[in-house]
């Protein structure tokens, strides 16, 4: 089990990379670096991988739908080279809500285009051959109907340091998650709770598994939470900064009938909580939102209390299968948290 971090991608970028130089050298294995409708994250995991030097550096997550896959495939190769092999391409479908909205493309055929993003990347790196690709989403070159007919295939110009650069996906829906145990490197499950993994999703991760080519390897999974440990109800209160970031997730991540974050709550067992959620923040009622978020959906997502429960959340994270810890360290010591953690964990 290795440790990761995700970026705070609100906050502000230089004091967050601050932060992730001093914990890489309490022990952080890896930074995940999200992108949503803030800055991209190409340009923070390449100035990441110059004030760093073990750390792997990955997205979480490109948006299939604002690049093409071959802009994609550059786009890591390259932070890849630059980072000495460090590189971990994290990508997703995220919704209709910011592809339409922020992207202005339309959220069509998402399975199809994720499968064939990840198959043009390998192809890319792999460089045996010029780039020719025919599928239900991509055609390249583009055929002449659709251009101007001039197009040709192409090879990338730079040799990679690695063809087999790792591909996380970050998946929630039955058929996705399936998908990313067939064909990825690694899994980013959002909201995960691992008491209840195995009965939302283990039926997808053994239909995938079941079509997995062996050279893969067997499928990681980064997962976690809030990291804090401490005594009585002062400790206990950090939970409640997570409130409103699952409150946005299962009430505002869509609309009804389409939050991805919603039918996850819903199949953990919150039907009536998903739906009071969901209803008060698409009224406005954002901090009504938060209140109605269970007290044991968020206990189960994070690892918050004194150090021996602590351990238990930690080990109920590795006992579901996951094999990267990401946890965002609360307190007046991130680094010494991580290293405890890490020292757990090895």
């Amino acid at each position: 089990m290795r440790i990761s971090m995700p970026l705070q991608y609100a906050g502000e970028p230089k004091a967050a990379v601050d932060l992730v130089a001093e914990l890489e050298k309490a022990g952080l294995d890896t930074v995940w670096v999200a992108e949503v409708y803030g800055f991209d994250s190409p340009t923070l995991m390449g100035y990441i991988a110059a004030r760093t030097e073990t750390v792997a550096i990955g997205s979480a997550i490109l948006p299939l739908y604002s690049r093409t896959p071959s802009l994609i495939a550059m786009t890591a190769a390259g932070l890849d080279d630059l980072s000495d092999g460090r590189a971990i391409l994290g990508l997703g479908a995220s919704g209709p809500q910011v592809i339409e909205g922020w992207h202005g493309v339309p959220y069509t055929k998402p399975l199809a285009r994720t499968r064939e993003t990840v198959e043009i990347c390998r192809r890319i790196w792999a460089r045996e051959d010029r780039l020719t690709h025919d599928g239900s989403v991509f055609q390249l070159p583009l055929p002449p109907e659709s251009g101007t007919g001039l197009g040709k295939p192409l090879k990338l110009i730079n040799h990679p340091r690695r063809p087999d650069i790792p591909i996380y996906l970050a998946s929630l829906g039955e058929k996705n998650v399936a998908m990313t145990a067939e064909i990825a490197d690694g899994w980013l499950p959002h909201l995960f709770i691992p008491e209840k993994a195995e009965s939302v999703w283990g039926a997808s991760l053994a239909a995938g598994r079941a079509k997995r080519d062996p050279a893969l390897g067997e499928l990681e999974i980064s997962a976690g939470g809030l990291l804090a440990i401490g005594e009585g109800e002062d400790t206990k209160k950090l939970l409640d900064f997570v409130r409103p970031m699952i409150a946005l997730y299962v009430g505002g991540m869509g609309a009804k009938g389409k939050n991805f974050y919603n039918t996850v709550a819903r199949r953990y067992g919150y039907e009536e909580a998903a739906e009071k959620i969901q209803d008060l923040y698409l009224e406005g009622r954002k901090e009504e939102a938060a209140a109605a978020v269970p007290e044991e959906f968020v206990e189960l997502t994070n690892m918050v209390g004194p150090e021996s429960y602590v351990r238990e959340r930690v080990e109920a994270f590795r006992a579901a299968g996951v094999t990267q810890l990401n946890v965002t360290p609360v307190g007046d010591n991130p680094a010494k948290l991580v290293e405890k953690v890490k020292g757990w964990i090895s």
